[in-house]
């Protein structure tokens, strides 16, 4: 099936085909490890893993990269608050981003480069740059000049002194012009740093992507991803030092990018001190929630974050593995409907995609036939299956962060009540309604009779 992504570069809906029809190379943007992520980190990553899925089905190989970033000023200024090394940061919080990917039932990247594994590819692009003088040394640094790029700018489309005053650019006296950006910078000796033939040092932000996608992915990839935010200067800077270290070759065919959270209209963000933290979200959340709450909306639009929306998140994910439970005798093999991918091939149009899937769950829940139930069963897991969702048992999902040595206790009440209400018993069967309500146990009346799940 044709896949059609809003490609940033030209600001319009491409037919998708890749470079070498044998394999799709992608790179997305990383963290960079200095503290626990938020939620807003989440989108991209849930958004492109989708992506990912849809790229494997449809083409014989992917190799999808998504970075860390490990040697940044953030992470030096974490280690000297808390007098500790460098890879003290580093390590813990690249280990837990790993484990809160996993469990928004991310698939782990192909590759993940690490920025401090490639400081001889780092060196040799600017080596490059420097050699085609589209970057100069100066004072222990080395700077890109943007003015040898006629193209600076084609991609976020704005003006260079507009560009200069939203950069926060440093006003440095070795710098030939004030948007020029570091390629390279000194290091002190408390700071972490490599020889070089500028001296000792560390990179800049911007060549690290531009130089582990390059070793892992080639000169030109496909597609590259990151949030909306990076467009500038991140991803401007990426597109100019790649261009020139490589010839004039174009970098990435296809820029693709994602939305910001909002709270109440107002973008995340660290310095706003708005920001909900992932690992304290999973904490107390279901994971898989959170991840049907980051589809929701169209990944271009922002999306307004609310306790609201997880919990509708929640109750609507209660009804569709409802649905898989009272299924459960039915035999199905995963089967992925023409209608969601169709929607899924169209720019990822995932809130359509979602109510497919309540539509298919809502028939499912009508069927009478077998065959009709094995049918639409097969669809909604393999319609899942495509966006990452109800992939588990749907014991496991109504049990979620439950003690399951309770669960026979809770329905020996259940079938008492059951029996209570049958003997018409009215007293003894709401006394064991109101103790298991108190107990946050719902009961829920279905053909198969009376279910109960934890609120």
């Amino acid at each position: 099936m044709k896949i059609r992504l809003y490609n940033n570069l030209n600001r319009s809906l491409q037919d998708f085909a890749p470079l070498n029809p044998d394999c799709v190379t992608m790179y997305l943007c990383g963290p960079t490890v200095y503290n626990y992520v938020h939620i807003g980190n989440a989108r991209g990553p849930v958004v492109f893993d989708v992506l990912a899925k849809l790229l494997r089905r449809n083409f014989p190989k992917l190799v999808f990269a998504r970075n860390i970033t490990d040697v940044d000023d953030k992470i030096n200024a974490a280690a000297a608050e808390q007098n500790v090394p460098i890879t003290t940061i580093t390590d813990k919080f690249t280990a837990i981003y790993r484990e809160d990917m996993a469990k928004l039932g991310i698939t782990p990247p192909d590759v993940e480069p690490h920025a401090t594994d490639h400081i001889p590819h780092i060196i040799a692009m600017i080596e490059k740059l420097i050699a085609s003088k589209h970057a100069y040394a100066a004072e222990g640094h080395v700077l890109f000049s943007v003015a040898s790029y006629a193209d600076y700018g084609k991609l976020s489309r704005r003006p260079m002194d507009e560009m200069i005053a939203g950069a926060r650019v440093d006003v440095a006296p070795y710098k030939r012009d004030a948007g020029d950006f570091v390629l390279w910078k000194p290091s002190t000796p408390e700071l972490p740093g490599w020889d070089s033939p500028w001296g000792r040092g560390r990179p800049g932000w911007h060549i690290e992507c531009s130089a582990m996608a390059e070793a892992h992915l080639g000169e030109t990839i496909d597609i590259h991803a990151g949030g909306n935010d990076l467009l500038f200067p991140h991803h401007e800077n990426e597109v100019a030092q790649s261009t020139c270290a490589h010839g004039n070759k174009v970098f990435a065919r296809f820029w693709i990018h994602n939305g910001m959270l909002d709270f109440g209209g107002t973008k995340m963000s660290k310095s706003l001190g708005n920001v909900s933290v992932l690992h304290s979200l999973l904490e107390n959340h279901p994971p898989e929630a959170l991840r049907y709450a980051l589809l929701t909306a169209h990944y271009r639009q922002p999306l307004d974050w609310t306790d609201g929306l997880i919990e509708q998140s929640v109750k609507t994910l209660d009804r569709l593995y409802g649905t898989l439970r009272d299924l459960a005798e039915i035999q199905a093999t995963p089967k992925t409907p023409n209608a969601i991918e169709a929607v899924l091939c169209d720019d990822l149009n995932t809130p359509i995609a979602l109510s497919e899937l309540a539509r298919i769950a809502g028939e499912a829940r009508k069927a009478e036939s077998v065959e009709d139930k094995a049918r639409l069963k097969s669809e909604l897991i393999g319609a899942g299956e495509l966006l990452g969702l109800l992939q588990q048992d749907p014991a496991a999902w109504f049990a979620r962060g439950a003690d399951n040595s309770d669960d026979d206790r809770i329905q020996a009440l259940v079938d008492e009540r059951n029996t209570a209400k049958k003997e018409k018993n009215f007293a003894r069967s709401d006394a064991i309604r109101d103790q298991l309500a108190a107990e946050g146990i719902l009961l829920e009346d279905t053909a198969q009779g009376v279910r109960w799940r934890r609120a």
